[in-house]
């Protein structure tokens, strides 16, 4: 059966500001020292597997061309662009039908376009593992990862540990982001996983379920679909059209809570290839090397009695003195001092901004 990858392009990486941009997302930037950025990164681990003609992207249309200059490659019919953003369960379910009336069906390997992997070769063979279960009825399975402390920060799976085939379980239920005390007893239980927003599974078996779980989300699909014609490129205008009629108008949902919460056949793999989703400006000490006091430098900076700080410089040279555990960030117009126990709250900064109508530092 044909393998397809779709990766989510979307996003506007508002805890990554003031480098995150509406012109330039987390996406699209470098955030180690090899010079690949995310997106960029996402592709190229799954070169072994998929061909680049059977890579789709699913983006904004503001990130169109940054996705070109990116990734060359990727034949144009490859980049689909959302008029407008409606959520992961509008986004995986265009893509599905794109697939499906390229390919009658396919699997479909389902990915964020701004994580990081650091063990390849473990993950690629868990993606294997995944395709050849998704290949076997309707099976939906999401990658699941090993939790290594108790992260507030990510949503959760629960799963039937007693129930694995050649490591693959079911799911129980998915749990929102908890707090502290609930993270540190679902690391110790042992049954969760945190949830990683990798799926895998046939185009056909994920259409399926959204016309069950999602009818009104289904019929606008089949409409957008109806307009696709993968064998006439000139073409593209009236799907263009048709999309840009019907997609504002779909259910803005994620495929988390319109899908994966409600549907049978729900299935995990748990994961330990060094995973990180790269979510706030704390993960660059995760992802970089730190000097001896903890610190994770980047550009022409000095730090003296400096403990656990990141910073990153764009053109100014940067001291520090004195100081510990912050996030500094300068670019051309903007600099971000910030306690790390606030990272995740940088969105508040953006509110302010825009009431202050600044929308030049967005």
């Amino acid at each position: 059966m044909k393998l397809t990858a779709v990766i989510m392009a979307g996003g506007k990486g508002e805890r990554f500001w003031p480098k995150s941009r509406v012109n330039c997302p987390k996406q699209f930037l470098s955030l180690t020292a090899d010079g690949e950025t995310m997106i960029q990164k996402t592709v190229r681990r799954l070169s072994d597997l998929i061909a680049n003609e059977d890579m789709y992207i699913l983006t904004n249309q503001n990130y169109l061309d940054l996705v070109r200059q990116q990734l060359p490659d990727l034949p144009e019919e490859n980049l689909l662009a959302e008029p407008c953003p409606r959520n992961t369960a509008p986004c995986i379910g265009l893509a599905a039908s794109v697939i499906a009336k390229k390919y009658q069906d396919a699997v479909m390997i389902v990915l964020p376009s701004d994580h990081l992997i650091h063990a390849e070769e473990i993950y690629l063979n868990t993606l294997r593992k995944a395709v050849l279960f998704a290949e076997q009825g309707e099976n939906l399975i999401t990658l699941g990862i090993t939790p290594t402390y108790p992260e507030t920060g990510y949503g959760y799976i629960k799963y039937q540990r007693g129930s694995g085939r050649n490591g693959i379980y079911g799911v129980e239920c998915f749990v929102e982001k908890p707090d502290l005390l609930t993270a540190k007893n679902y690391l110790r239980s042992r049954e969760y996983l945190w949830n990683s927003g990798m799926f895998i599974w046939k185009a056909s078996s994920i259409l399926k379920k959204i016309q069950k779980h999602m009818p009104e989300l289904a019929a606008g699909l089949k409409k957008i679909s109806a307009a696709y014609d993968p064998g006439h490129p000139e073409n593209k205008g009236d799907f263009l059209k048709i999309l840009n009629q019907e997609f504002p108008a779909l259910p803005a949902e994620s495929i988390d809570f319109g899908i994966m919460e409600k549907a049978e056949d729900i299935y995990t793999i748990p994961g330990s290839f060094g995973w990180d989703d790269v979510g706030s400006w704390l993960a660059l000490e995760r992802i970089n090397a730190t000097d001896s006091d903890g610190n994770f430098f980047d550009g022409d900076i000095t730090g003296i009695q400096t403990r656990n700080c990141t910073v990153c410089g764009e053109r100014k040279y940067i001291s520090l003195l004195g100081v510990h555990d912050l996030v500094v960030v300068d670019t051309r117009d903007a600099l971000l001092i910030c306690d790390k126990k606030h990272t995740q709250e940088i969105k508040k900064i953006l509110s302010e901004i825009r009431e202050q109508d600044r929308t030049e530092l967005l």
